[in-house]
């Protein structure tokens, strides 16, 4: 879908053989690497590419970027609980779990936590909903020593839900526009909005303590 989008760019979308053939394996490979490794914008990915699948007018084209987006996300965040699992085994730890302890500051990993504690493994549906609370989670999962297949059980309906959302801000974008480009540009702008907009309220609230 990632070569669709960027064809949306000129107003055109290519046909729906080509999307199929180019665009869901790329958007899964894509996906699963921002799962992994959490630099890439998967959110903005998944509405661009619900965004162009709209303009298709095909009954199941945002149906599979939904299914292709949510298995992805499944597939990239057992992938990297697994390997932090190994560095929680062993002495000397790993960069794997060096990485997911260098993007959790110590003050969300322990609300991450206590959700755990009260909540169990579904508080990982609402981590993947907020912006840059997946990793304290999974970090705190993982210092819990849950095994994989219980992290699972928590992290599939998180990714479905994940998925959706993402999906619903791209049909909202594709709905407002008759050109596809508006319609990505749009759903990336409320996508980055989304993930920015908390970490810029933290700065600017004033300080309680």
């Amino acid at each position: 879908m990632t070569a669709a989008a960027s064809a949306a760019g000129t107003g055109q979308v290519p046909p729906e053989t080509t999307q199929q053939a180019v665009g869901y394996p790329a958007l899964f490979v894509l996906v699963a690497l921002g799962a992994l490794v959490p630099v890439i914008p998967t959110g903005a990915l998944v509405s661009s590419a619900a965004v162009v699948a709209f303009h298709h007018q095909s009954p199941y084209g945002v149906l599979l970027v939904f299914a292709v987006s949510a298995l992805a996300a499944f597939t990239g965040d057992l992938a990297l609980y697994w390997l932090g699992q190994r560095g929680v085994r062993s002495r000397g730890g790993s960069r794997w779990l060096e990485a997911l302890r260098d993007r959790a500051a110590p003050e969300r990993l322990e609300q991450a936590q206590t959700k755990l504690d009260e909540h169990g493994v579904m508080v990982l549906v609402l981590s993947r909903l907020v912006p840059a609370g997946r990793i304290p989670v999974m970090l705190a999962c993982l210092l819990a020593e849950l095994p994989l297949r219980r992290f699972a059980r928590g992290d599939g309906p998180a990714c479905l839900a994940w998925a959706a959302t993402y999906c619903l801000i791209g049909i909202l974008g594709g709905s407002l526009f008759s050109e596809p480009w508006k319609g990505v540009a749009l759903a990336v702008g409320l996508t980055l909005l989304i993930s920015t907009a908390p970490a810029a309220w933290r700065r600017l609230r004033p300080d309680t303590r």
